[in-house]
């Protein structure tokens, strides 16, 4: 029982289940090779489980078996290709050109098949490799080919059977993701209230929207794995729960997106007051308490969040401290306080339903938009929509193609040993953009150094096969286990595995300094492609992301006021206008981060005019998210329904700067229409109020609807300024 406890978190990390598939691929394919009495066989088995294995996709077992079928297809097809192309070199370096193209736009149907492509590419390298070690097409050439063949169609077998037992761990895990990063997210929120002098509010708010891009992450990743599994197994009550968390989940982040009043308006009036002290505390107990809930939902432990609850009462307790006092300079502040406490509860009630979904009566639209092509047509014209030098699919696939042909020209002219290495490096490092190939350029030469020393040492230390073969299936299942967080690890670990693998057929020493030579020319044949062919700088990019930025934001304002005029109801058109705004927000978000890592010449405007745009943009995004937050049915004599024309107007000039944006034309001013909007939204019925009653007046005063509309047309000026400064060309004035 001792062990019992490590195993069960064990159990819960979300690449211990994919590091055990693999271990147990790895191990049968050693075991296979020792009962045949033919180590040599463990090499091409070992590279078609790694194929395979970095072409799975996240599906049910029926879904998974069908993406395997399509999977070995792609590569017994590709193997086959390699092997009869082999022996005429230009042939074979237009197929390959050819290939690599074809196989890169297909990735624009979806991810799926994205991730099919590319292990389609490994695979295709890995039979070159496998052909090169032999010398050539030989008489054998074809069962070795079949070997790669075996080893994916032996990983593949794993994991359908695997997903099949074990179906709804990943949904689990992806749930805890999602509930761990809103966590962080509310905490780094809070910090927003502290009520110091001094502090650099925007890069918290900077700070903030990166965040609230890992949880958009983190939603969409849990939202396909929940879309997949429910496929054909809607009456599943185990997942319809998971369905149901999610959907809180999303509820929870539109919440915690929310902003009800400016907070540096509140610091200022309350900075000697401990109410902007109590938000912070209650905020950051429910960032921690969503954290809880996370390590709840994946231990089936139950979930306790009683501080939150007391934190909850204080901040109560601190507001009507505040409406005791009686000081006129509060009074119009109040109702926004109290307006972010009643959030607040609602927040709580959210995480506390969270992990007891069931006992929620609400009725809610539970389908969910399926972003996969639903015919050939649809797939067809995904890609065909990407062929033009504006996608970066398109830039991307033309420029991997010309840097795997300029490799294999070079392995060919400096005949190297084992130079087909070369386009492997090239394969892994080249990426779509110059930020992320630079970060991959100088983690895989440094884990590449890294693992040919630990290898010189291994094969030194323990010149047994057996341990090598040991330390082989240790080294291939640390490379799945790392892949994604720690590259230079991942790298480290095959390159160990590849010198311990050779080294059972030849000497893995001469391997050492080739494989060092060829990932040095892989990598600077990478960096080259992405400097100099096509490059995607994002700085070019930016004004026609802050332009979808600002449409999706529009379409989210649109369903709310629909929602204003219909009634609330959660359906797939509202939840999807949502999650789009926050998609949107999120790109803009990573294309800014990557620019910032891109050379000063490329950057082609000031980094400054990005980050306050994220930073306004993700402003109205939260004031949007409070209008959301308070929709319900208008009944026609109800004043707020007065105010459903001025949203619509905003919703006009949304419109009106996303055309002239997307056109990188002159944003018209607008502060004439703001000051129109702020004072036909400033017309509340107030006058009506006694005039002595001054708690009524201020009651009446404070309409939620109406603050919200007020707060984002403020928005639109300063927001239409940092828009304009994205749009200007190099060498422009201002």
């Amino acid at each position: 029982m001792p062990l019992a406890l490590p195993l069960r978190r064990l159990w819960t990390l979300d690449k211990f289940a994919y590091s055990l598939r693999v271990f147990i691929a790895f191990s049968g394919a050693l075991l296979f090779s020792v009962f045949q009495a033919e180590v040599a066989l463990v090499i091409p088995l070992f590279l078609g489980i790694i194929a395979c294995a970095l072409s799975e996709t996240d599906d049910s077992w029926q879904g998974r078996l069908q993406a395997l079928a399509v999977t070995l297809v792609c590569f017994a097809l590709a193997s086959f290709v390699v092997q009869w192309l082999f022996p005429w070199p230009w042939l074979f370096a237009l197929g390959l050109g050819v290939s690599v193209f074809t196989l890169i736009m297909l990735g624009a149907i979806g991810q799926r098949y994205a991730t099919i492509a590319s292990g389609t590419l490994i695979l295709s390298i890995y039979s070159m490799i496998n052909i090169e070690q032999h010398g050539g097409v030989d008489a054998d050439v074809a069962s070795r080919q079949l070997l790669l063949l075996g080893g994916a169609a032996w990983y593949g077998v794993i994991s359908v059977i695997w997903c099949a037992l074990f179906s709804r761990q990943p949904v689990k895990q992806s749930m805890a993701r999602v509930y761990k990063t809103l966590g962080e997210f509310l905490i780094l929120k809070s910090a927003l209230f502290e009520p110091v002098r001094g502090v650099d509010v925007e890069a918290r708010r900077v700070a903030l929207a990166r965040q609230n891009g890992q949880v958009v992450a983190a939603l969409n990743q849990a939202k396909e794995m929940i879309f997949r599994r429910l496929e054909g197994q809607r009456g599943s009550a185990k997942l319809n729960r998971y369905l149901r968390i999610y959907f809180i989940a999303q509820d929870i982040h539109e919440r915690a997106s929310s902003t009800h009043y400016p907070y540096s308006a509140l610091t200022e009036a309350f900075f000697h007051h401990d109410v902007l002290f109590r938000c912070q505390r209650l905020l950051d107990q429910q960032g921690r308490a969503c954290r809880q809930l996370a390590k709840s939902l994946l231990l089936n432990r139950p979930f306790d969040h009683e501080l939150s609850e007391q934190a909850l009462v204080d901040l109560r307790a601190s507001i009507d401290n505040l409406q005791d006092r009686g000081r006129p300079e509060w009074r119009p502040l109040l109702h926004p306080l109290n307006a972010l406490a009643d959030n607040l509860a609602t927040l709580e009630t959210q995480i506390a339903s969270a992990h007891n979904p069931d006992s929620s009566d609400e009725r809610r639209d539970s389908a969910l938009f399926d972003r996969s092509p639903g015919s050939l047509k649809e797939a067809w014209s995904r890609v065909r929509m990407n062929l033009t030098l504006g996608s970066p699919t398109f830039r991307h696939a033309l420029r991997l193609s010309t840097a795997l042909v300029a490799g294999y020209a070079l392995l060919h002219w400096l005949d190297p040993e084992q130079g087909f290495w070369i386009l492997l490096t090239t394969l892994f490092v080249c990426r779509p953009n110059f930020a992320t190939t630079r970060r991959f350029l100088s983690q895989r030469i440094l884990g590449t150094v890294l693992g040919l020393v630990v290898g010189w040492a291994s094969i030194s230390l323990f010149p047994q096969p057996g341990i090598q073969s040991l330390i082989a299936v240790a080294a291939g299942v640390c490379f799945f286990a790392n892949r994604e967080r720690h590259y230079v690890i991942a790298t480290a670990s095959i390159t160990l595995l590849v010198l311990c693998s050779f080294n059972q057929v030849g000497d893995g020493f001469d391997l050492i300094w080739p494989r060092l030579f060829d990932t040095l020319i892989g990598s600077v044949i990478a960096g080259l492609a992405v400097f100099f062919i096509l490059p995607d700088w994002q700085g070019r990019r930016l004004y026609r992301e802050a332009a979808k930025v600002l449409t999706s934001h529009r379409g989210y304002l649109d369903e709310i006021i629909h929602q204003y005029e219909e009634g609330k109801q959660d359906d797939l058109a509202y939840r999807l206008a949502r999650r789009n705004a926050h998609n949107a927000d999120a790109a803009f978000s990573t294309l800014l981060t990557n620019m910032l890592h891109e050379p000063g010449h490329y950057r082609k405007l000031d980094a400054d005019s990005g980050l306050r745009f994220l930073v306004l943009s993700n402003t109205l995004l939260s004031h949007l998210s409070a209008l959301g937050a308070h929709r319900h049915r208008l009944a026609e004599d109800e004043d707020d329904a007065a105010l459903m024309p001025q949203a619509k107007r905003i919703s006009e000039l949304l419109a009106a700067m996303t055309q002239e944006l997307h056109g990188r034309q002159p944003i018209a001013p607008l502060e004439a229409h703001i000051d129109e909007l702020l004072e036909a939204l400033g017309d509340a019925p107030a006058a009506d109020a006694a005039a002595g009653d001054e708690r009524a007046t201020a009651v009446t005063l404070y309409r939620p609807i109406q603050s919200q509309l007020k707060l984002i047309a403020e928005q639109l000026t300063p927001l239409a300024e940092s828009a304009a400064r994205l749009t200007r060309r190099p060498g422009s004035p201002g």
